[in-house]
């Protein structure tokens, strides 16, 4: 560390010794630089505040009822786009910098400046934009921001605007096509529909029930044809004994009912009677009794009747011709052709129930195919009509917002600070720059001697002739007076302090200058 710091400070000691590397270069780097720096322009900047408002009263008055986007998000976008190359060359003609352009090239550096020059900044925490720029004229500089502040406020809400009437657009060509679709998928489901009327997976259930009842039926009609014939084949067979034996048949018909006598009417009558006293008595009451011999005595006199009818002589010569002519047997005849008139019918409505069965049952095997199919059409039907709802009920929401947005602005701009022309530049901050030239002029200066001391080397201790030559030094003997090397030392001082001196009067005139332009710049204005 000891070596370091005596390395530093032989260094130091070469750079005062090669000081006048530093006047030389000061005095040829400062008053270039500085009259350079004194030649730039006068630079104006104008600046703009404005203050987005994003908090409208719609917004919770109509939330759920209209898609809602959100404007933070919306106006940060359009801060990040303000500087696209549309904007600023939109910017540019606003100002006729188009017209001062001699060529293409000349307008695209100038909307390349546009973008450079024009600044965009924001507070974090609330909605307050500043669009600052500098120029040389102060006009263009206020007429460029309050073209820059009408662009960023007619974007933001045209594009509001913009993508309402987009999505209205597209909704409306999504529902004329989805209609369509859903027109072609309830004529194909009508169609089929048409085609396989009865037998539906939707109409299952009846067709399942159709059959099963189809085959009751047949069943029922079978068991009750079954009994006609029994029916039938019972009473030709008597009809054959009554035209064999009057009596016989006689005896076998008393019983039936067919026969009507004086006394039937009475006998339901008491029937009746009888068996609505049942219903609340038993056999044992006194009236249940009564009733119970007056009907027996009814149906001893109605037998003895129907004896009286059909007794006949047995021996009469003419017994087959009576036994024709007899109204029992052309009852029975009547009842035989019934009967067999009735056998006929039941015979059809089995054909016509079996046929019915047999068309079910064949109609059965097509019904999974049916179901499958159906089962597309009323997927593909159910998917374009939910979508087409879904649609519908989205143009709503959409032409609800569209109405919302024209009623009242969910984006509302208030300008804080309007854009005016500065009166006095903003820059270039000269002063920085003069002692910005006079820093890199002494940094110069302490490069060149340093180079020099590198290039011819000169001792400045004993200690760096020592560590130079490997030579131990046991002595210093001090330069003669008669040599003048103190002189020359002391002249080259006070030469150094004596150019430094001029050279930060001539700073101090130059900063003087530029800071009290009105003390300094007018009187010198009117004298030159």
């Amino acid at each position: 560390m000891h070596e370091q710091i005596e390395k530093l400070k032989e260094m130091l000691l070469g750079v005062w010794a090669k000081k006048h590397f530093i006047i030389i270069s000061t005095w040829l780097i400062c008053p270039i630089g500085w009259f350079f720096v004194s030649s730039l322009p006068d630079q104006y900047e104008a600046e703009a505040r404005v203050y987005v408002d994003t908090q409208s009263l719609l917004r919770p008055l109509m939330k759920g009822l209209m898609v809602e986007t959100d404007p933070n998000t919306q106006i940060r976008l359009m801060v990040k786009t303000l500087l696209s190359r549309p904007n600023l060359e939109r910017i540019a003609r606003m100002n006729d910098l188009d017209l001062m352009a001699k060529d293409v090239d000349e307008f695209d550096d100038m909307v390349q400046d546009l973008k450079n020059d024009i600044k965009i900044s924001s507070a974090r925490k609330e909605n307050i934009f500043t669009l600052t720029i500098q120029e040389k004229s102060p006009q263009l500089a206020k007429n460029i921001v309050q073209a820059a502040l009408t662009v960023f406020i007619e974007n933001t809400l045209g594009e509001t605007r913009n993508d309402t009437d987009t999505a209205q657009k597209f909704l409306k060509q999504q529902i004329e096509d989805y209609e369509t679709k859903l027109q072609l998928a309830e004529q194909r489901l009508t169609q089929f529909k048409q085609k396989y009327s009865g037998i539906m997976p939707s109409d299952s259930n009846s067709f399942y029930a159709a059959l099963d009842n189809a085959k009751r039926l047949l069943k029922a009609t079978n068991l009750q044809l079954l009994e006609t014939q029994t029916r039938l084949a019972s009473a030709k067979a008597q009809l054959n004994r009554e035209g064999s034996s009057g009596k016989s048949v006689s005896d076998n018909v008393i019983e039936e009912n067919s026969i009507t006598t004086t006394y039937d009417e009475s006998i339901l009558k008491m029937q009746a009677q009888l068996d609505d006293l049942l219903i609340s008595y038993t056999e044992r009451h006194p009236d249940v009794k009564e009733l119970t011999r007056r009907l027996g005595e009814l149906k001893k006199l109605r037998r003895e009747e129907l004896n009286n009818y059909y007794s006949i002589d047995s021996n009469d010569s003419e017994n087959a011709n009576s036994t024709n002519q007899n109204p029992v047997y052309q009852a029975m005849r009547i009842q035989v052709n019934q009967l067999e008139n009735e056998v006929a019918s039941l015979q059809v409505r089995v054909n016509d129930y079996q046929t019915e069965v047999n068309l079910l049952n064949d109609k059965i095997h097509v019904l999974p195919e049916v179901e499958a199919e159906l089962s597309g059409l009323n997927r593909d039907y159910e998917i374009n009509k939910q979508k087409f709802e879904e649609l519908l009920s989205r143009r709503e929401t959409a032409s609800l917002a569209k109405q919302a947005d024209a009623t009242s602005d969910k984006i509302q701009f208030r300008v804080i600070d309007p854009p005016r022309a500065p009166i006095t530049p903003a820059g270039p901050k000269r002063i920085l720059f003069f002692f910005a030239v006079l820093i890199a002029a002494i940094g110069i200066g302490i490069g060149a001697a340093i180079l020099s001391i590198q290039i011819n080397p000169i001792v400045l201790s004993a200690s760096q002739l020592a560590r130079t030559t490997q030579i131990p030094i046991f002595g210093i003997v001090g330069a003669s007076p008669t040599l003048g090397l103190e002189q020359k030392n002391r002249k080259s001082t006070r030469w150094f302090i004596i150019s430094n001196t001029a050279l930060l009067l001539l700073l101090m005139m130059l900063i003087a200058y530029f800071i009290a332009p009105d003390l300094i710049q007018a009187p010198l204005k009117r004298i030159f």
